[in-house]
């Protein structure tokens, strides 16, 4: 099983892909799958790619969920 886990993109290149930054860690991601993206914009990756574009409100009410989360365990 994976979990989502909301990133925000902080950097693109001319090739299509970036970093995600992830609460501190960057990760590199290759944004093919999702065209028009642009440091700023918050996405879920997978493997490696992001799948999915999701707005900024969405995305801090998962990560605060999550933290519950770990909190209780």
């Amino acid at each position: 099983m994976c979990l989502g886990i909301p990133g925000k993109v902080v950097e693109i290149d001319a090739a299509g892909s970036g970093k995600v930054d992830y609460e501190g860690t960057r990760v590199l991601t290759n944004f093919a799958l999702l065209p028009g993206i642009k440091p700023g914009d918050w996405v879920i990756v997978h493997a490696g790619f992001a799948i999915t574009r999701m707005n900024e409100k969405e995305a801090r009410k998962t990560l605060n969920l999550l933290k519950e989360i770990e909190a209780k365990t």
